[in-house]
């Protein structure tokens, strides 16, 4: 009997217990408010936007940035051609820096990009079409070619960077001011200012500086 009493005791204590944890978990201390969860939510959402917000400005400045460089301070240019053969082939890629020519003027031997000068265009080349070429002449000095050799004030050039000397002469002109004689490294393969006249100053984009590929030739020009 005493036995008996005992189990149900037990049991009795057991169900009590369930029924006390039961009444517990379904307290309103033990949910969620829907208040609450709904200042999660919008919480959660307003981190999401922001970090959206955050993505989006980090690439509007970096598009920004790449947009100024190639404008103003620099870019990458193909060679399309054997003009300028054999210090750039065709195919080479180059960087060509904007600055230097907005402080002081090219020098002689600098290789030059440019866009399409006004007798080019005449011609059909698209004003924006890009050429490049090395400057012989600057303003004020005589430039002729003659027995296979580029004069300079009536001084031979020293032209270690040539295909092969050019096969025919050019009678002497003087370089005009805001103006510069330029030539290919080809010279009997290159559409250059004798052909077309003087590259006046501001069709100047920059100076080649660097070719970055390919990778087995890749270093200052």
């Amino acid at each position: 009997m005493g036995s008996h009493r005992t189990k149900i005791t037990n049991n009795s204590t057991f169900r009590v217990t369930i029924v006390k944890i039961v009444q517990t978990l379904n307290s309103p201390r033990n949910s969620m408010n829907p208040h609450e969860s709904n200042i999660q939510e919008t919480a959660t959402a307003s981190k999401k936007w922001s970090s959206w917000q955050e993505n989006f400005t980090l690439i509007a400045i970096a598009l920004t940035l790449a947009l100024l460089i190639r404008t103003f301070v620099a870019e990458p240019r193909l060679i399309p051609s054997e003009s300028m053969y054999p210090t750039l082939h065709t195919g080479d890629r180059l960087v060509v820096e904007k600055v230097s020519y907005r402080l002081q003027p090219p020098k002689i031997g600098d290789i030059v990009v440019f866009q399409s000068p006004p007798e080019l265009q005449r011609r059909g080349y698209d004003k924006n079409q890009a050429l490049i070429k090395r400057v012989i002449g600057r303003p004020g000095e005589v430039i002729s070619v003659s027995q296979g050799k580029v004069y300079l004030n009536g001084q031979p050039l020293q032209e270690d960077y040539i295909a092969e000397p050019p096969n025919q002469p050019f009678p002497a002109v003087t370089v005009p001011q805001d103006g510069f004689f330029v030539m290919g490294d080809n010279r009997n393969d290159s559409n250059d200012s004798r052909y077309w006249g003087f590259l006046p100053r501001k069709n100047l984009i920059g100076r080649a500086t660097f070719r970055f590929w390919p990778l087995d030739r890749i270093g200052l020009i």
